[in-house]
């Protein structure tokens, strides 16, 4: 009799079947890598990508590159901001809003023109300052919820800018890896030729023209662009950065958002390189030679919680009982085949940015239930609370089954889970919405997975009062003025040890007070064919692309 696991092999196997007869194979000489993403569709291309960190990963830090980046070069050390197209920054010793950016000389555009000051502002504008001609609103949510000090940008020379914050701002050139530079000159051809009623109308026709012949500094550069199906990136053999430039001539990125199909599509041949494969599929991936990379990330599985007024999550000893009635350690030998690392915070012991909660997140189910029933609840009163998740998306990892697992286990501790599953870049536009917003439908968590590589994005977005709704990502509104104060103390603390000293008070802080619910830290599970070398799995939501090389 065939178990459910049996059964779903059989059925990638048949679906590999498929797969290979249905798709063309690449009919070229070149080296060619192609890849299953996770996403449902193609992350935007126009410089700042949506997707979440999927589309960085994608189509930002391929076609493009910010003041700041990630140093991807270790599998072992923590991934650390390094200069970009920025070589050095300093804070002004008097005015700590205001830094001086010193850029890197002799780079240029995909289209052959200068990177400079001048691009840096311009760039600036296009997601702060409203009545500038290329301000595109449609690239404002995913890029100024992710800096939302930075003020205003201002040319002192060609190879100097400044940066001015809206207040003191220890974490700024941390923020700035999300700003991707695009390309002024290529995107007033556009607006040159475009048509339109008015301005307007003319820079979202530049736009849109722009995502599909885009042009950043990038070490890849838009070959090909299909959007829902492909994107076909080849290596720009100008590139900057020697050591970076592209080792195979051609990327294709296909957009794969089910685990199986994903899965099917690398055993028979039509993809070389998966994102997140089926977690019951490893076996037969290790057996028939396909390898294998995990990393623990800085990456938080969550719930997070509504805070609003009648949320059921008001109540602190209802949050610390769903902490307590998860078993993390079953979740992970069990649904995952070990590609997690169990969650007890954004960050765990021997992190700088640890600190010392008194709260200790565990699988404690009895305690769980003392807490639920000290509440109000029991057997025969259940707790009706309501999350909204996807169906597959960047870094949410096995979400639907991950989700039916907390449903299961929280059903013990008196718990009546609904699940509301939507698209994921629709579930990640309504992160930014909040709890309030019609959008959630009706739900009191949402379960979107968030990067922890950098203070702003791991702590502050989510639990200081002013980043609710529209300004960040505070989803749940939490207000809690101690969260406000340590927010404030880390931010203005310039001094490296202080601040981590202050990042740590307040990572306790949200840990004591079951902010969250914390499940898990995803290891980037990644599967590929033997003919893929030079892979180097960082301690990254990212990955260098250009030290790959195909045998």
């Amino acid at each position: 009799m065939l178990t459910k696991k049996n059964t779903r092999a059989a059925w990638i196997a048949v679906l590999a079947l498929a797969t290979a007869a249905a798709w063309p194979r690449e009919a070229s000489a070149e080296t060619v890598l192609r890849i299953g993403m996770t996403a449902a569709d193609i992350p935007r291309t126009l410089g700042q990508p949506d997707q979440g960190f999927e589309g960085n990963r994608f189509t930002g830090l391929t076609m493009y590159d910010a003041l700041t980046g990630w140093d991807l070069s270790s599998a072992e050390k923590a991934s650390v901001v390094i200069p970009g197209l920025a070589t050095e920054w300093k804070v002004d010793d008097a005015d700590k809003t205001k830094w001086v950016f010193k850029l890197r000389p002799g780079v240029t555009f995909h289209d052959g023109s200068p990177f400079n000051a001048d691009a840096v502002v311009w760039n600036v504008e296009k997601v702060l300052k409203q009545d500038a001609p290329q301000f595109d609103a449609s690239q404002v949510g995913v890029t100024a919820s992710r800096m939302p000090t930075l003020a205003s940008a201002k040319k002192i020379d060609d190879m100097t800018v400044e940066l001015t914050t809206k207040e003191p701002d220890s974490f700024l050139p941390i923020n700035l890896t999300n700003l991707f530079m695009a390309s002024p000159a290529k995107w007033q051809h556009f607006y040159d030729k475009a048509e339109g009623a008015d301005a307007k109308a003319k820079s979202q026709a530049a736009w849109t023209a722009f995502a599909r012949d885009a042009a950043g500094t990038g070490p890849w550069k838009m070959a090909s662009f299909t959007p829902r199906e492909r994107l076909e990136l080849v290596k720009n053999a100008s590139y900057w950065d020697k050591a970076r430039v592209p080792k195979v001539d051609k990327m294709v990125l296909l957009p794969m958002p089910e685990a199986n199909a994903r899965t099917a599509a690398l055993l028979s041949g039509q993809v070389d390189w998966v994102e997140a494969p089926a977690p019951d599929a490893l076996p037969e991936l290790k057996q028939r030679g396909f390898k294998l990379y995990a990393n623990e990330q800085p990456h938080v599985w969550p719930w997070q919680f509504s805070r609003v007024e009648g949320s059921p999550w008001n109540d602190i000893r209802v949050r610390k009982a769903a902490n307590l009635c998860v078993d993390r350690e079953g979740l992970k030998d069990g649904l995952l085949a070990g590609l997690m690392v169990p969650a007890s915070g954004t960050f765990e012991p021997g992190h700088p940015w640890r600190g010392k909660p008194s709260f200790e997140i565990k699988y404690d189910k009895a305690a769980a239930q003392k807490l639920m029933q000290e509440a109000g609840f029991g057997p025969n009163k259940k707790l009706t609370v309501k999350t909204q998740t996807s169906a597959s998306g960047s870094g949410q990892m096995q979400p639907l089954p991950m989700n039916e697992y907390l449903q299961q286990a929280l059903a013990e501790c008196y718990f009546d889970v609904q699940l509301d599953v939507i698209e994921w870049n629709t579930l990640f536009t309504n992160w930014r919405r909040g709890a309030k917003d019609p959008s959630a439908n009706g739900s009191h968590a949402t379960n979107v997975t968030y990067a922890a590589m950098d203070p702003f994005f791991a702590l502050v977005r989510f639990l200081q009062s002013g980043m609710a709704p529209p300004v960040s990502n505070n989803w749940g509104f939490i207000n809690n003025p101690k969260f406000d104060e340590l927010v404030k103390k880390a931010r203005q603390t310039f001094d490296p040890a202080a601040r981590d000293a202050a990042l740590a008070e307040l990572h306790a802080a949200s840990v004591d007070d079951a902010a969250f619910l914390y499940v898990a830290h995803d290891v980037g599970p990644r599967a590929m064919s033997p003919k893929v070398t030079g892979v180097v799995q960082p301690k990254s939501w990212f990955i260098d692309f250009s030290l790959v090389s195909m045998k």
